[in-house]
């Protein structure tokens, strides 16, 4: 993040939703600091650098506005959501805008681990991406919360339902039992999930809700998040994306003061690196297109440049990026349903359909997630050891493949999920779980069955008379299933 003699500025947004005026104002002292661009972060965050020398007005500055930051540090991450996505993207929720600003509002405390507070209707906002990740259930204000620990591959289903007035509360207290007992639950080979539990429910007895169904991925499908389209009642939102990740401070200055003139209260941010604008007028829709004018703003990108997962001012990201959607246009290629991500570093967790991970050397491997739905942790090695060269054209044919196969095959709308260890290998291992034939449920060994107190490592082939969580289907009802990942 540092680069020489300069300093990298963070600020987080909570939920990636920030007012015109206090945007503004970051954007002013931004400026005054020396600052031309302005980047967004993968967790909806900002980011901008400044030169050494101008650091400590900086610190003045944001004292007197009273806004946190972090200088070349990113030991409190965002907390993302997917406030963004109401009423343009998803409009079959209960969760709406009143609810995500109440959940904000109670956190009392910065949080050190990730967080994210995601619609389980969108497939906008990733959901996993995050150590606490809550997902919104079928009852309303009730919610799942998938547990991704730090440092590890090991992630738990929370076993009840979380109401949403305690998911600040249960946030903070899973937070300082896995900060404070680093040595079981931080960076560790094997998780003791039911402890874990026990030591969050002594501080206090969070979700009282069971668990009726498991949480079913949509298929995955990332909106066109650009230009300006009409929703209700005659409103219109803007989409902006810039092609090299950065924003220039005046262009954004002049639209907070628009937004400011014309009574649009709030920006957002996304973790696809745009901004997004909603309630815009119909009759002020020639002064925003002044703007863009001005600053001559592209809005309509190919939708295969948008469907990309960069590392946070990585370079060597985006100059790659550039390449293979520039031979990607060459061939004309359809990636429909497809979202790429771009991992220079082994634990970037940026999720994505067809995952570039980049070896020690210059070589890269390409996997893609299972169903091709980048919400999924099951992760499939399609090819190894291609020079980046030769990358366009790997690419190329996977896509190929994969709407060949789309084409030929009548998939499930929607899809149980279950956890899978993160990938983080070179090798392919066989995977087996067990499926219950009426309900889809599934049944792995590595995380046992909390509804029914059966502890994680427990073989399915030693459980008598076992019954599905979810359906009381027998044990006779489950069919084994074969799958390949990534081996750890």
């Amino acid at each position: 993040m540092k680069t020489e003699a300069k300093h990298c500025i963070k600020i987080n947004l909570p939920g990636g939703v920030v007012s015109a005026g206090d945007m503004y104002e970051i954007l002013i002292i931004a400026s005054n600091a020396g600052a031309t661009t302005i980047s967004i972060g993968n967790r909806q965050q900002l980011f901008f650098c400044v030169d050494a020398d101008r650091i400590e007005d900086l610190q003045t500055d944001m004292m007197q506005a009273e806004i946190s930051y972090e200088i070349d540090k990113d030991d409190f991450p965002n907390i993302i959501s997917s406030y963004v996505t109401d009423s343009i993207f998803n409009n079959e929720s209960w969760i709406k805008e009143g609810v995500y600003k109440d959940i904000f509002d109670m956190f009392d405390f910065t949080p050190r681990l990730k967080i994210n507070l995601v619609d389980s209707n969108q497939t906008f906002i990733p959901f996993f991406s995050g150590n606490l990740n809550f997902i919104t259930s079928g009852i309303s204000n009730y919610w799942y919360l998938y547990i991704r620990f730090p440092k590890t591959n090991s992630s738990y289903c929370w076993p009840l339902l979380i109401y949403a007035d305690d998911i600040p509360a249960i946030s903070k207290a899973a937070e300082n039992v896995i900060l404070n007992n680093r040595n079981l639950f931080y960076d560790q080979p094997e998780i003791n999930y039911q402890l874990f539990v026990d030591m969050v429910m002594a501080v206090n007895q969070f979700g009282n809700q069971p668990l009726a169904e498991p949480l079913r991925l949509p298929d995955f499908y990332l909106p066109y998040y650009e230009g300006f389209n009409k929703y209700a009642n005659n409103k219109y939102w803007l989409g902006i994306y810039r092609r090299n990740e950065v924003y220039a401070l005046e262009f954004l200055k002049d639209i907070c003061a628009l937004c400011l003139k014309t009574r649009v209260g709030q920006l957002y941010t996304t973790p696809w690196k745009s901004i997004l604008i909603k309630g815009i007028n119909e009759a002020d829709r020639a002064e925003w297109g002044r703007i863009l004018n001005k600053f001559q703003v592209n809005v309509r990108h190919a939708a295969n440049e948008l469907n990309w997962q960069t590392e946070n001012l990585c370079t060597k990201s985006l100059d790659l990026k550039k390449q293979l959607v520039t031979e990607f246009e060459e061939h004309d290629l359809r990636t429909y349903r497809l979202c790429f991500a771009i991992k220079m570093q082994p634990k970037t967790g940026l999720p994505g359909s067809v995952i570039i991970r980049k070896q020690d050397g210059e070589l890269y491997d390409v996997l893609h997630s299972r169903d091709f739905n980048p919400n999924s942790k099951d992760m499939i090695v399609y090819r190894k050891d291609i020079a980046q060269h030769s990358l366009a054209q790997c690419l190329i044919e996977l896509c190929n493949q994969y709407h060949l196969t789309l084409s030929e095959e009548n998939t499930s709308s929607s899809s149980t999920y279950y956890d899978e260890p993160e990938d983080n290998s070179n090798e392919v291992a066989k995977y087996i779980v067990y499926q219950c034939n009426n309900c889809l449920t599934i049944y792995d060994k590595a995380y046992g069955d909390c509804i029914h107190g059966i502890a994680p490592h427990t073989e399915f082939d030693t459980l008598d008379d076992y019954m599905c969580p979810v359906c009381d289907s027998p044990k006779e009802e489950f069919v084994s299933l074969e799958r390949f990942i990534a081996a750890s």
